[in-house]
């Protein structure tokens, strides 16, 4: 019977339903696990689920019978893949469950800033309207989509699809070279001319130690367009004090955030202090959220586990 071990149950919705994998086990499902609860409520586990509770080779060392972690997740980047490969241990993950969810948040994040969405609800709260004295007011700046350029960082599905809606909508979509790169191969626009010419820029590639930090400062400077900043991919990407001296400067016109470095984020995090700001909106995380996303995350995660067992793994991340 194989035993496993869900570090964190509780990062999928209660509406969701994980069905039983289609084998003899035993399932420990913990609504959330500290990084120094990991190592012994893995310990005697086969399977590990963690969407985004660290697994370090600390730990693994102290479970010697874990032969799977499957993260519920995309992004890999809280398991010690390293640590895994040297113990054996097969790492999956999951794909393409997020191609509608993420890309419609993306847009609303535009939609909201562009649109001045926010500023307006906030001043007809506050009784603008009425101060107005007619049928409208025009304190805040309202932009079409239609003819500006969206600058995209990563051309993954969601960076494609997001191509697709942008063209659509009536957007001209550019794909960004690598950062540093000289030239530009078919089908992407330099670097530099990207935070040059773009009206949108938005993020979709994972972290690591080559993308953190990706834009700051010295990027910012380079925006002749006051673009907008969408990041729904992962926090660090951005430098999120850059970003708010930024805004702070009129570089960009403002920020959509759904990540941020940390989660939840220090009270303190640059972007928890300016989050009152019309132009700065802050989701918590969940871009990847709607209910049919979620659900076919959780169904697609039982399938890898199945398939593992059986011994056709499948959605294996690093070479096995």
């Amino acid at each position: 019977m194989n035993k496993i071990v869900f570090l964190d149950r509780g990062t999928l919705a209660p509406q969701i339903r994980l069905r039983p994998p289609a084998f003899a086990h035993a399932l420990v499902a913990y609504e959330r696990t500290a990084p120094d609860q990991v190592a012994e409520r893995i310990r005697e586990a086969d399977i590990v689920i963690t969407n985004k509770v660290p697994i370090a080779a600390q730990a693994l060392a102290q479970a010697p019978g874990v032969r799977l972690i499957a993260v519920a997740a995309t992004g890999t980047d809280c398991v010690d893949k390293a640590a895994c490969k040297a113990r054996g241990v097969v790492v999956s993950n999951i794909r393409g469950y997020a191609v509608n969810t993420v890309p419609e948040h993306v847009f609303a994040l535009i939609f909201a800033l562009r649109r001045s969405i926010v500023a307006y609800r906030e001043s007809v709260l506050a009784g603008r309207w009425q101060e107005s004295g007619q049928f409208c007011f025009f304190d805040h700046s309202i932009h079409d989509l239609a003819g500006s350029r969206l600058g995209i960082i990563g051309r993954g599905v969601l960076g494609q699809r997001v191509a697709e809606i942008a063209k659509a909508l009536g957007m001209i979509p550019q794909f960004a070279a690598r950062k540093g790169a000289s030239g530009a191969d078919a089908g992407y626009v330099p670097w530099d001319e990207m935070l040059a010419t773009s009206d949108v820029i938005t993020l979709h590639l994972p972290l690591t130690e080559q993308s953190r930090g990706l834009i700051a400062m010295p990027e910012f400077r380079k925006m002749q367009r006051r673009p907008i900043i969408i990041n729904t991919a992962r926090g660090g990407l951005v430098d999120e004090a850059d970003l708010v001296r930024a805004l702070d400067a009129g570089l960009i016109s403002g920020a959509g955030f759904d990540v941020t470095q940390g989660e939840p984020p220090a009270l303190d995090n640059p972007l928890m202090r300016a989050a009152a700001r019309p132009n700065l909106i802050l989701t918590p995380h969940v871009a990847w959220a709607s209910d049919q996303a979620q659900q076919a995350l959780a169904d697609q995660l039982i399938d890898n586990i199945e398939r593992f067992v059986a011994g056709n793994p499948v959605n294996l991340v690093g070479a096995y």
